[in-house]
C-alpha cells in the first residue's frame, strides 16, 4: 500500500477504544513519567492571564500592525499539516518567474505576543519545546497563542514573519534571501492527504501552486541527496517532501544571513559526525541484512549516500533495521551558540531552527534574534537547556510508547487516531 492510501486510511479510521479503568492507568502513567523528567503539564495562573490580556484584541492589533509590515493578503498562501493538527503555524507561498523561483515561507509571528521580558518568554525557556505524547500534548506555549492568533488559519488576516527566498532556477542556490514581518490571510488548510489530491487533480483548487511547489521541493530533495544528506525515510510522500524541503530551505536561509551577513550568535542547530569506525559498523550491519546489498557505485568517501542508495533499493521490511543501524552510531545533535562543526546528517555547514517558534524554543529566540538583531543573555546556556529538555521529551515519549505497548494499545494508532474513552457494558 503507497504512502498515500495509508494516510488515507488514517483519515478515515475512528479513534481507539479504551475503557474507564485503562484510562486511568495512562492517567497515572503520564502523570509519572511527567514528574520523572520534569515536563510541567499545567501552566501558571499569571502566563495564562498574560497570554489572554495579549490576545485580547486579535483584529484591532493586526490592522495598526498594517502600517508597520508587508501586506501579503493578496499572495495566494496555504497550510499543510496532519488532519487532527489543532494550530497551523506555517504556510506556503509561490511563484515561478523567468530565471528564479521565489518561495515565502510564512511562520507565525509568535514573539509579537512573547518577548524576553514577558511571563510567557519565561515559562517558554522552563518548558524549552512542546511534548508530543501519543494522544496527548504538553505545550510550550499557552492555546491562547496556539490554537487563535499564531494559528494561520484559513480566511483570517493573521501577523506572520516571513522568509522570502530567490532561488536561481538552475542551481537551487539562494539569489536573495529577505526576512521580515508581515501580515498574511490563507486560502486554505489542507491536510497532507488533500495536499495530495490536489496535486493529481488538475481542476482543483491550488493544483498550479500546488504542483509548482512539488517540482520545487522535489528537486531540492534530489539536490540534498546527491550532496550527501542522509535521507532515512525516501519514500516520503509528496506532501511530506512539499513541507520538508520548504522548511528546511527557509531554516537554512535564516541562519546564513544571521551568520554570514550579520555574524551574530544564535541558536544553531549542530550535529557531529560518527568516527570512520562507527560508519564502517552501521555500513557491515546493514550489508548482513537478508535481502539487503549497498549498490557497489555507492561505496565510498561518503557513507551517508551509501545509505542513501540502500534505502532506495532495499525492501520494506528491512528499513527500519536499516534506519536503526544508522542511528545508533550517530551522536546526538545539540543547539550551540555558534555553527562549528555544522550539521553532519544534513550536510549543512550552517544550519538552525525558526519555522516552530510555537514549540521549540530555539526557534522562538531565532526569532527574537533575527528581527531586533539582539542575543539574549546566556545564550549559551538556553542553548544547553534547550539541548537538554529536548533529550527528556524524547525519552518520556519513548517510555510512554512503550507502556501503551504493554498494555495492549497500538501506539502509532494511539498516535494518528486519539483515544475514545466508551462504557465496558
Amino acid at each position: 500500500m503507497s504512502d498515500n492510501a495509508a494516510a488515507g486510511t488514517v483519515e478515515a479510521q475512528g479513534p481507539v477504544e479504551i475503557d474507564d479503568e485503562l484510562a486511568r492507568h495512562l492517567e497515572n502513567k503520564r502523570e509519572e513519567l511527567l514528574e520523572k523528567f520534569g515536563v510541567h503539564d499545567e501552566f501558571p495562573d499569571a502566563v495564562l492571564d498574560e497570554a489572554a490580556e495579549r490576545t485580547d484584541d486579535i483584529a484591532g492589533d493586526i490592522e495598526t500592525e498594517l502600517d508597520v509590515r508587508e501586506d501579503l493578503r493578496e499572495l495566494t498562501t496555504w497550510t499543510t499539516d496532519p488532519i487532527d493538527a489543532r494550530d497551523f503555524d506555517d504556510a506556503l507561498s509561490i511563484e515561478k518567474r523567468d530565471d528564479e523561483y521565489v518561495l515565502w515561507v510564512h511562520i507565525a509571528d509568535v514573539t509579537h505576543y512573547v518577548d524576553p521580558d514577558s511571563e510567557m518568554w519565561a515559562e517558554a525557556v522552563r518548558r524549552a519545546n512542546t511534548v508530543y505524547l501519543p494522544d496527548y500534548t504538553i505545550h510550550m506555549l499557552p492555546a491562547a497563542l496556539a490554537e487563535t492568533v499564531c494559528s494561520l488559519v484559513p480566511d483570517e488576516d493573521r501577523l506572520a514573519h516571513t522568509v522570502e527566498m530567490h532561488l536561481d532556477r538552475e542551481t537551487l542556490t539562494y539569489e536573495e534571501i529577505d526576512i521580515y514581518k508581515s501580515v498574511i490571510r490563507s486560502d486554505e488548510r489542507l491536510t497532507y492527504t488533500q495536499a495530495e489530491e490536489r496535486l493529481d487533480d488538475s481542476e482543483s483548487d491550488l493544483h498550479e501552486e500546488s504542483s509548482l511547489v512539488f517540482e520545487l521541493a522535489d528537486r531540492m530533495h534530489e539536490q540534498r541527496k546527491a550532496d550527501g544528506s542522509l535521507v532515512l525515510n525516501p519514500r516520503r510522500d509528496r506532501a511530506h517532501t512539499i513541507i520538508e524541503e520548504c522548511m528546511l530551505k527557509a531554516n537554512k536561509a535564516v541562519t546564513h544571513e544571521l551568520m554570514w551577513n550579520r555574524g551574530v550568535e544564535a541558536m544553531y542547530r549542530v550535529h557531529p559526525q560518527p568516527s570512520p569506525e562507527q560508519w564502517d559498523d552501521a555500513l557491515q550491519e546493514i550489508q548482513e541484512l537478508d535481502g539487503v546489498s549497498i549498490p557497489g557505485e555507492a561505496w565510498g568517501d561518503d557513507p551517508r549516500i551509501a545509505v542513501n542508495a540502500t534505502l532506495e533499493e532495499a525492501p520494506e521490511r528491512q528499513l527500519g533495521k536499516i534506519q536503526f543501524a544508522v542511528m545508533k552510531v550517530m551522536p546526538r545533535a545539540r543547539y550551540m551558540n555558534d555553527p562549528f562543526g555544522g550539521h553532519h546528517a544534513l550536510n549543512f555547514d550552517i544550519y538552525g531552527h525558526f519555522t516552530s517558534p510555537i514549540r521549540r524554543l530555539s526557534d522562538l529566540v531565532n526569532h527574537w534574534i533575527v528581527h531586533e538583531n539582539d542575543v539574549p543573555e546566556d545564550l549559551l546556556g538556553l542553548c544547553d537547556h534547550a539541548s537538554d529538555q529536548q533529550q527528556a521529551a524524547e525519552k518520556c515519549e519513548r517510555e510512554y510508547k512503550q507502556f501503551l505497548e504493554e498494555v495492549g494499545l497500538d501506539a502509532d494508532a494511539v498516535n494518528n487516531r486519539g483515544i475514545e474513552i466508551v462504557d465496558d457494558e
